[in-house]
This record gives C-alpha cells, sequence and structure tokens, in this order.
C-alpha cells in the first residue's frame, strides 16, 4: 500500500518544514514519497508568505537512506529509469525553490539522500550522522545531481574520491571539506537548524530570493554574464519597501521591519 504521509508540511510563520516522514524505512525515497515530495515543492515554491524552508527527515536514524532500493528490486530497467528521472525532478524542484532552504540532517544522509541535501543552499549536521555517495558500491552512479553538485560544491578531485571510492563521511570531515556549514552536537540539529533560520529571517527576504538567484544564476556563466545577472537581480531590490525600510531602520539605529514588499 502506498504510505499514508510520505511527505509532510508543516507552516510556522514564515517557515515551511518539509519532512520526509517514511522512518521505518529511514526516509527512503519510494515513488510516492517523491510524487509527494514535488507536490509540496511546487506549494511551497508559490507561497510568497514562505520566506525560508527547511527540509529534514523523521525520526532521529536518518535524515534520508535514498532510493528506496526494497521497492526498486521489484523493477525493470525502464521503470529503474522512470524512477531515477523522478528523484532527479525532485531534486531539481528542491534545488528551485526561490527562497533559501536549509537541510538539517538529523541523521543519515546517503545517495539520493544526499543529493537532496546537495540541493539545498545550507547544510547543518548532526556530529554523529554520516554522508556519503556510495551509488558505485551498488554498480551504478549517482543519477539525481551528486555528479554535478558535489563537485562545485567540494571541488573536482574530492567529489572524485567521494563518489568513485563510494565513501561515507563523518561530521568533522563533511565540514573540514565544505560539504556542510553546521555541525550539531548529537541530538540538537533542529535546534541548530531553528538558529541558522532565525539568522535568516533577520534579513531581507526579497533579498534573499535576489541573491539565491544571482549565486544560482551565475554558476557556468562567464564572468561578464554573472555580472549582468547579478546587476539583474540587484535591480529587482532597488524599488522594493524593504529596501527603504532598512534605510530608515539604519537612521534610527533600530532593526528593520521587513515585510517582503
Amino acid at each position: 500500500m502506498p504510505d499514508s504521509t510520505p511527505v509532510r508540511l508543516e507552516k510556522d510563520g514564515r517557515v515551511a518544514t518539509i519532512i520526509l516522514d517514511r522512518p521505518e524505512r529511514r526516509n527512503a525515497l519510494s515513488l510516492e514519497a517523491l510524487r509527494a515530495l514535488r507536490a509540496t515543492a511546487s506549494e511551497v515554491a508559490a507561497d510568497d508568505a514562505v520566506w525560508v524552508v527547511v527540509l529534514t527527515g523523521a525520526g532521529d536514524r536518518a535524515f534520508c537512506a535514498g532510493a528506496d532500493l526494497k521497492e526498486r528490486k521489484g523493477m525493470d530497467d525502464s521503470q529503474v529509469k522512470e524512477c531515477v528521472l523522478e528523484i532527479r525532478a525532485a531534486v531539481g524542484d528542491i534545488a528551485a525553490l526561490p527562497q533559501p532552504t536549509v537541510a538539517i540532517l538529523n541523521g543519515h544522509a546517503f545517495g539520493g539522500g544526499l543529493e537532496m541535501a546537495l540541493a539545498c543552499d545550507l547544510r547543518v549536521m548532526d556530529e554523529e550522522a554520516q554522508v556519503g555517495l556510495p551509488e558505485t558500491s551498488l554498480a551504478i552512479i549517482p543519477g539525481a545531481g551528486g555528479c554535478v553538485r558535489l563537485p562545485r560544491l567540494v571541488g573536482v578531485a574530492r567529489a572524485k574520491e567521494l563518489i568513485l571510492l563510494a565513501r561515507r563521511l563523518g561530521s568533522e570531515e563533511a565540514l573540514r571539506i565544505g560539504l556542510v556549514n553546521f555541525v550539531a552536537p548529537h541530538g540538537t540539529a533542529a535546534e541548530t537548524g531553528s538558529e541558522v533560520v532565525a539568522a535568516l529571517l533577520k534579513n531581507g527576504p526579497l533579498a534573499l530570493r535576489a541573491a539565491k538567484a544571482a549565486v544560482d544564476g551565475g554558476l557556468g556563466l562567464p564572468l561578464q554574464g554573472a555580472l549582468e545577472q547579478e546587476f539583474s537581480c540587484y535591480s529587482r531590490i532597488l524599488p522594493t519597501l524593504d529596501r527603504q525600510e532598512a534605510l530608515v531602520a539604519f537612521a534610527e539605529k533600530r532593526s528593520p521591519e521587513f515585510k517582503g514588499e
């Protein structure tokens, strides 16, 4: 039977939290879960009241174990290809969210789970968690962006080492090579993530979106094209009320009260 709620969406003020909710399967990505995730991402992307998005997993064993290999075992080659394309699309939907995204790795993140985290803007990792792309040990390769996003994040040589050797990393090494941004004491990843979210919410929400678009849009472009992309994003912010509020608040020596306008 399909999962009743393989993905949950919780909203608290300006924050939307997407929860992979299959703890009994270590939040593995079944087709049902992937379709629910895509629908949830679409809903969040269209909600201007959401300023920051959090992605995490239910339970305390795993953020996401990757593809549901139990489900995949019964698939033929064409079905596996369909599943991989669905994972790739879901990861792409997370990457394309206009809001800044924070992945809270409350447990292990392997394969498609790590690829999902790589699609987020910031990553918080429990100190006892592990991450990795073990696909080559299963005679396949990362197919949902791992071969593309990981080298852009940690460099080509390091990414090849991790992918070709199917290495699993602990939190200390993941932080050292820049794969994650923050490491939290065991059991407190959610609290550390909340601190990161609170820091984001202090900044102009439209500016956060524009800065994300400038960075993401400039990747792969020649220098001049990337600079033009940055200026285009900057120009969208100039007429906003939030920018005027920031200037007034600075003059009055108070914290600005942004409205996303």
